[in-house]
């Protein structure tokens, strides 16, 4: 087992008590909830007469079923509108800090917790929601949990949990230019697989990850979790501690030196022991685009759809499945397939790096004829951030459509869906069969850049060309 790492460090220091079965109860220093997988969570509450253990360690926003293209109060949605008011009512009850709309921080709940400095290095985070993993970039242990999970951290602050094996992998050299930290993590979870991870938390090292931007750094790990992974973290620097301070919630004064010192006790020692060390050469990565229905399906971007004879034998069945599903050729070529939709947000890339970072893409034209284009900024601060330096007028004269924060189209709970068997170019981080709405819709993962440079271009490209 892994020893000295800063999994071991934080596990340890938040583990209540050893469990029969094998299992730790272990202290979650932070509950993020939104409106989705709380109203069963309080309701339970209620039901065994309990209250809330420690509100002021919970969190609440929305994001997931909010409208992106009309906020104004009630929504025309009637399931929307019914669970944001359990959520408001539920957080006045148990006196629950709660970010709604128009409160200035609102927006996707990995997006607003660390530009609000609520994610800190060494916590435990937990939320009802796969992608928590996103709060690792800051050296903290984060967990999707279930709603049943949910219930047990508002009643007990706990939850319990085998600990889980320690990957590091780690990631040499550094990213070459038009090649971001989207393609740096579909890359890995392509060379790893989706179910590598399984049992795991995966530590990200190395030059690669060290030269990233704190926002690069919560993209690489809010997609651990498509690798397999429980959770994903990076070990805290220089950068972290920059990014947190002056932060609303982040510590002040003596509290902020004393908050330095122990976060960087946290790192992994230099003889940490690793279960299982994985390396890549990051200066070997392309623009890269998922072409199959699992993230692991993606290729560089001028490589060509690997054919039956290339593919692993374990990986045969899903990827005959594929091929039918997203109607592409064995041996084809993914550059200068034809795109209906593109989308840039969501909680892997709807900061205002990533907005950024396609605006200058956007400068280079406007949005192919037949091309529906639409950028969701991840949090009210990211959308005023945005509209501060112009970028929402970039986007708007290019013929982007400029929408309200939430969660859109990733996982399509509001109006924002595929149509048919439309074929979208995402920045999201999943591509399941219906993940974006429709049924027989198609979703090609890749980097903002890369879907404003599809945007303009009506197809697939290479982002290169643009910048």
């Amino acid at each position: 087992m892994s020893r000295n790492t800063l999994f071991d460090k934080v596990w340890e220091l938040h583990k209540v008590a050893s469990l029969p079965g094998g299992a730790d109860q272990i202290f979650i220093g932070l509950h993020l909830i939104h409106e989705v997988t709380s109203p069963q969570a309080f309701g339970a509450l209620k039901d065994k007469n309990l209250k809330v253990k420690f509100p002021q360690r919970t969190i609440a926003t929305v994001d997931h079923i909010v409208p992106t293209d009309n906020q104004s109060r009630p929504f025309k949605d009637n399931l929307a509108e019914e669970m944001i008011n359990t959520l408001e009512k539920n957080c006045i009850e148990n006196e629950i800090k709660f970010f709604n709309i128009g409160s200035g921080n609102q927006g996707i709940v990995h997006v607003i917790a660390p530009e609000l400095g609520l994610t800190q290095p060494g916590m435990t985070i937990a939320c009802g929601d796969s992608h928590t993993s996103t709060h690792g970039a800051f050296g903290s242990i984060a967990f999707g949990i279930g709603t049943s999970q949910v219930r047990d951290v508002l009643a007990s602050q706990t939850i319990a949990m085998n600990k889980l094996k320690v990957r590091q992998i780690w990631c040499e050299n550094k990213l070459s230019n038009g090649v971001f930290a989207k393609d740096l993590v579909l890359y890995i979870i392509q060379k790893l697989g989706v179910k590598a991870g399984v049992g795991y938390a995966y530590e990200f090292a190395g030059p690669a990850i060290s030269n990233l931007s704190m926002e690069e750094r919560m993209t690489i790990c809010n997609m651990s979790i498509e690798g397999g992974a429980r959770c994903g973290y990076i070990n805290p620097d220089e950068k972290t501690f920059k990014y947190i301070k002056n932060k609303l919630f982040s510590p002040k004064n003596e509290d902020w030196n004393k908050a330095i010192n122990w976060w960087k006790s946290l790192k992994s020692d230099k003889n940490a022991i690793y279960d299982d060390v994985f390396e890549i050469d990051a200066s070997n990565i392309e623009p890269t685009v998922t072409w199959g229905i699992t993230p692991a399906q993606s290729i560089g971007i001028n490589q060509k759809i690997p054919t039956k004879i290339e593919i692993d034998p374990n990986d045969k069945f899903i990827a005959q499945e594929a091929y039918d599903y997203m109607d592409f050729k064995p041996g084809q070529l993914i550059k200068n397939t034809p795109i209906d939709v593109c989308f840039i947000g969501s909680c892997t890339n709807g900061r205002l790096s990533d907005l950024r970072v396609a605006a200058k893409v956007v400068k280079h034209g406007k949005v192919a004829k037949n091309v529906k284009a639409f950028v969701v900024p991840g949090s009210e601060k990211v959308a005023k951030e945005a509209k501060k330096e112009g970028l929402d007028k970039i986007f708007q004269d290019a013929g982007f459509q400029w929408r309200e924060p939430g969660c859109s189209m990733c996982l399509a709970m509001n109006s924002d869906k595929l149509i048919g068997n439309q074929i979208s170019a995402s920045s999201s981080n999943r591509n399941f069969k219906g993940r974006q709405g429709s049924p027989n819709g198609r979703t090609l993962l890749m980097s903002p850049a890369m879907v404003a440079a599809a945007a303009i271009s009506g197809k697939v490209c290479d982002v290169r060309e643009f910048i």
